[in-house]
């Protein structure tokens, strides 16, 4: 790892979170944050001020991941194993978190939003790659959430009640999370090929978390999936819906007007697809996962064409989910619904930025080098994305690490 203080850097082609530019350019580095962006190659002038030279096929702002869970390890696949890591004692999680985080920054993933955890385990990793020296993905920390007692997400959230309840909780976890999340459904039953469960909040209960965390300057992340539990999301105006399975297009619809986010996260549910006999999932199953995953691809292409922000996450954690690798395999998945490349790396570049209140949430002049270096333009070849030759990490207050 080192510090960067004044590098030029030469970039034959880049793209910025918005727009790929191509034709050389010069980007100047400065104390971590970039000074300029150029067109053209200014070697020679910069050389001669003493500037640190460097040159590159391409560069990008480095990739977020907008859903994940560090302290499940998405590598384990068999179900008895996976149970017993959740048994596992704390610092052995913490442990299994801060591999997570550093699989991510090996993968060019320099940022991560943790989903939720009830050990506080995504909190404690938020500050250790605050640190520096760190080899870790800077963390955006939902903490733990919030849900109905007996009902689904008692790994990631706490129980509440009435509606002093609701307030008086997200008042309390908006001290310390960087976002509130909100249990609003359960998961699918798969046999069924369906959402089966009512939803958790009424719409004026969800309406109550919403208004809250507003009012503690927090926005609202929610685990929905289900025609039910996603038209009350939409109309309590959460800030993103997490997975969305079984969307429509009035609610996109709903969602393009109040300007709400959607991260599909597709991999958990691809993986038992793609895999079936570690689950055991009959064929009849496996028809019904083809479906869901055939309609969910088809309600992120019309997002895209209406205009609905998207934020590209993974659910890394879940089963077969790794950290790090699983952006690819997202990416992958976004592309066969159809969407240009240059929306999937905006989605999972400059919209999360933008969604979490970046003030520079594209590669310009004042932003943090927070950035990947590349062999080859995506563009051109897609698998150079995989191979990142150099990872620029920038933690709060200016400090860069530098990952090869």
């Amino acid at each position: 790892m080192n510090s960067l203080s004044r590098l030029a850097l030469i970039a034959n082609e880049w793209f910025d979170g918005e727009q790929r530019h191509s034709g050389r350019s010069t980007l100047t580095i400065v104390d971590g944050h970039v000074a300029d962006i150029a067109a053209g190659d200014h070697t020679e002038a910069l050389a001669a001020q003493g500037w640190r030279i460097e040159r590159t096929a391409f560069v990008m702002p480095g990739l977020v991941d907008a859903h994940v869970h560090l302290f499940l390890d998405g590598a384990i696949t068999d179900s008895k194993l996976r149970s017993e890591h959740l048994k596992r004692p704390l610092e052995a999680l913490i442990a299994c978190g801060r591999r997570s985080a550093a699989q991510s920054l090996a993968s060019g993933v320099t940022r991560v939003r943790d989903g939720g955890d009830r050990h506080g385990i995504n909190h404690r990793l938020r500050t250790e790659a605050q640190a520096p020296g760190s080899a870790m993905a800077q963390v955006r920390s939902a903490g733990l959430g919030v849900k109905r007692a007996a009902r689904y997400g008692s790994f990631m959230a706490r129980d509440v009640g009435d509606d002093a309840s609701i307030r008086a909780t997200v008042r309390e976890l908006a001290d310390v999370n960087d976002e509130i999340k909100l249990i609003l459904t359960g998961i699918i039953d798969f046999d069924a090929g369906a959402v089966t469960d009512e939803p958790q909040f009424t719409l004026e209960e969800a309406r109550t978390v919403v208004e809250s965390a507003h009012a503690a300057g927090r926005k609202v992340m929610t685990h929905c999936s289900g025609a039910k539990g996603l038209h009350i999301a939409a109309e309590a105006g959460v800030d993103s819906i997490e997975h969305g399975f079984f969307m429509d297009g009035s609610v996109l619809g709903r969602m393009r007007d109040r300007d709400l986010a959607w991260t599909p996260t597709f991999c958990p549910v691809h993986f038992q697809w793609a895999q079936p006999a570690a689950v055991g999932w009959s064929a009849a199953t496996v028809g019904h996962l083809r479906r869901i995953l055939d309609g969910h691809a088809e309600q992120l292409r019309l997002a895209h064409e209406i205009g609905v922000r998207v934020l590209l996450g993974t659910d890394a954690g879940s089963m077969g989910v790794e950290h790090g690798t699983a952006v690819f395999e997202e990416i992958d998945r976004f592309l066969e619904a159809g969407l240009p490349l240059a929306a999937v790396l905006r989605a999972a570049t400059s919209e999360p930025r933008r969604h979490f209140g970046d003030p520079h949430p594209v590669l310009q002049a004042g932003a943090a080098f927070e950035a990947v270096q590349l062999a080859a333009s995506p563009f051109v070849d897609l698998k150079a994305l995989r191979q990142p030759q150099r990872v620029w990490a920038a933690a709060p207050g200016g400090v860069v690490h530098a990952a090869s």
